[in-house]
This record gives C-alpha cells, structure tokens and sequence, in this order.
C-alpha cells in the first residue's frame, strides 16, 4: 500500500526557511511512471502547485514562487523534501506532499496523498 507522511514543524518564523520531509512507503520515488509533488492550500484559497520533482530527480518549480523553493529527494531513504525560502509573515497552510502518473496532469491526477500538515508563520 502506498503511502506518503509529511510531518511539519506547525510554526515557522518569517524570513526563515521551511523545510518539509515527504517519506514515501509502498513504493519507489525512482518509478518512472510517477512523479512527486508538493501542494499547498491556504485558508479561503484554491490549492497551489509549488512544485514536482521526477522519478529521475528533475525539479520544477512554480514560477511565482519566484525562486524561493528547493526539492530534492534521498533515494536511499525513499523520499523527497521541500525547503521555502524567505516565508511572509502572516503565511498559513496546509502543505502535502502527492504522487500522479507522469502522462497525467491536473489535481485530479493524483491518486496518493500525504494527510498534509499545516504551516504557521509567525515569530
């Protein structure tokens, strides 16, 4: 069985970096069917696509991000992590981490989901 854990640190202080850890079980980051995503979703608001990272190890990013994220990922661990760079003050949501088939795009992709954890920033 799939599964994906992203445990947080629940309060970040601004202008620091937060850094997230995906652990995925049941199945390889190095699958070259899937790639591996991180999605947030802020109060009120639509999620957001931050950015994926492929089962080869290319990362792509959400250019409104505007340079401030990093994913990488550690195959012998079998996962794979967000850093956000310079997080805003008064920024809350939940960040998950999400796996979809790499021929597919859209939410509606992706069929395994980490339970999301939510992200304060605040000093």
């Amino acid at each position: 069985q799939v599964q994906l854990q992203e445990p947080g640190p629940g309060l970040v202080k601004p202008s620091q970096t937060l850094s997230l850890v995906c652990t995925v079980s049941g199945t390889s980051i190095t699958s070259s069917v899937n790639d591996w995503s991180w999605i947030r979703q802020a109060p009120g608001k639509e999620m957001e696509w931050m950015g994926v990272i492929t089962s080869t190890g290319t990362p792509y990013y959400n250019p409104s991000l505007n340079g401030r994220i990093s994913i990488s990922r550690d195959t012998g661990k079998n996962q794979f992590s967000l850093q956000l760079n310079s997080v805003t003050p008064g920024g809350k949501a939940v960040y998950a981490c999400a796996r979809r088939p790499r021929i597919c795009a859209g939410y509606g992709c992706y069929g395994y989901w980490g339970e999301g954890t939510q992200v304060t920033v605040s000093s």
